[in-house]
């Protein structure tokens, strides 16, 4: 259920680590127009080159890593939910000029060509509506079956419920999935309301009632998920389906935040329970545990990030006056993506963040480990992954990255 599961524990415990040399560059020639370029050597050299062409003008702001701090960079992976926000209604949308209507849907095109496999891929990106949107990605290589494919993605979001439906042409396989969320709605969220004189209050500590709705009247501090996918292949005549559960913490949650996912795939008999908790402002945990009912094979996962900030003194004055900041420039950069704006003057306050370390191991012995950080206007991203268990080739690979942005 990648609805439930992707944003926080895959990017805890799925993480890319390096391997070889990759040196990135960006550029954003234009406010809507951007190129990048990736130089690669892993004991073949190769790379890649890409163009974005977005008819939404992007913000005027620098874009240039020396002018962004770390933060915006390698962004935390614990990405606390946010409280359901209705869809902007329709006619918002309406552009008039002397009786006509003017408006267009924005769009955007992405293209990367990868060398020396001359491996393309394409991506069409349209917003129809204020719920609806349109996503076709293409594939081209000569080593894929017919070539290459095509997955065609139709998405709707109304904040209460969300739904996917697919097409591809691997299989010409077909397939939806919908997550809807519990507690309060969007569009009629009654939050803020002060509860009557006659009504009683729960003491503190016990303010969550059904699906985290807040007793009090306040604001909703957590939300309870549920969602399902079913897929089938017209060529192969096979299909499948999984469902899923979720439980999060919203910013109101006045404890650590924490989120629960819980997935079961019926016809594999795979039943996959995640948690994932911010346990301080500067480290976040979580940990994952895989069972197969038919088979009784089982796994286990751990992974952690912890950023490090630079020297300002003592120890105690680095935990509070750092973790706070980091925290700030964390909302800040959080709130401009949903603005499509990032506030310099707040952001340069994560100034004094170091860099940050991911880690993660399973019950196989296998390790993977990174560090991203910066050097002046280079950002950079080492790695290793590891095998415990592999005798005398304990280190699988080792890897440097490289990023520069102007």
């Amino acid at each position: 259920m990648p609805l439930l599961k992707a944003p926080i524990s895959r990017s805890l415990l799925d993480f890319h680590t390096p391997l070889g040399f990759r040196f990135h560059i960006s550029a954003l020639s234009t406010p809507h127009f951007a190129s990048s370029y990736t130089l690669a050597s892993t004991g073949l050299l190769g790379g890649s080159f890409s163009y974005l062409y977005t008819s939404l003008s992007l913000p005027a702001l620098p874009f240039a890593t020396r002018s962004l701090p770390l933060p915006a960079f390698t962004p935390t992976s614990y990405r606390q939910l946010l409280p359901l926000c209705p869809p902007d209604p329709p006619w918002w949308w309406e552009i008039w000029h002397a009786g006509r209507r003017i408006d267009n849907r924005d769009t955007l095109l992405y293209g990367r060509l990868y060398l020396p496999h001359s491996t393309l891929e394409a991506l069409y990106l349209r917003r129809l509506t204020p719920t609806t949107q349109l996503k076709i990605n293409a594939v081209s290589d000569v080593r894929l079956p017919n070539g290459g494919s095509v997955l065609a993605l139709l998405a709707q979001d109304t904040g209460r419920w969300s739904a996917e439906y697919m097409y591809s042409t691997d299989s010409a396989l077909l397939g939806v999935r919908g997550l809807y969320n519990f507690g309060l709605s969007p569009r009629n969220p009654g939050i803020g309301k002060k509860p009557p004189a006659t009504e009683k209050v729960a003491p503190e500590g016990y303010g969550i009632s059904r699906a985290g709705e807040s007793v009090s009247g306040g604001e909703q501090v957590s939300r309870f998920s549920a969602g399902a996918e079913v897929y089938y292949g017209l060529l192969n005549k096979s299909g499948g389906m999984s469902t899923g559960l979720r439980f999060a913490t919203l910013p109101a949650y006045t404890g650590f935040p924490y989120t629960m996912t819980l997935t079961l795939n019926p016809l594999m008999g795979n039943l996959s329970s995640s948690y994932s908790v911010r346990a301080g402002d500067l480290l976040s945990l979580s940990s994952q545990f895989d069972f197969n009912v038919y088979s009784y094979e089982s796994g286990v996962a751990m992974g952690m990030e912890l950023w490090k900030l630079r020297d300002l003194g003592g120890l105690d004055e680095r935990l509070s006056r750092g973790g706070k900041r980091l925290e700030r420039a964390k909302e800040t950069i959080e709130a401009g993506r949903r603005r499509g704006l990032v506030e310099l003057g707040e952001a340069s306050r994560a100034g004094d963040i170091a860099g940050c370390l991911k880690a993660r191991v399973d019950q196989r012995g296998n390790v993977g480990l990174l560090w991203e950080g910066r050097v002046k206007e280079l950002v950079y991203s080492c790695g290793a992954s590891i095998d415990l268990r592999g005798g005398k080739d304990i280190i699988n690979g080792v890897g440097l990255e490289l990023q520069y942005s102007s």
